[in-house]
């Protein structure tokens, strides 16, 4: 039976790409969501997943929306089929 996984490593990717293309450090747009340094490197890193909290924050943080992101994880995962 196969039970579909999100890959930690793709989201995390996927957030890495937004943030830099606005930039931005992990300092600043974890400071901007509220969220630590630490918790978003290893969210980058695919060490954690974030929250749907979590993704609302740094997408706000970043000022894109999270279809936006959806979309882009969506694309990255994808390229695997």
């Amino acid at each position: 039976m196969y039970i579909p996984m999100l890959d930690p490593i793709k989201v995390g990717k996927v957030i890495a790409f937004f943030r830099q293309q606005k930039g931005m450090s992990q300092e600043v747009l974890s400071g901007l969501a509220d969220i630590g340094r630490s918790h978003l490197s290893a969210i980058e890193r695919g060490e954690r997943k974030p929250t749907l909290e979590t993704l609302y924050r740094i997408c706000s943080a970043l000022d894109i929306k999270m279809s936006t992101v959806i979309m882009k994880l969506e694309e990255e995962l994808n390229k695997n089929l």
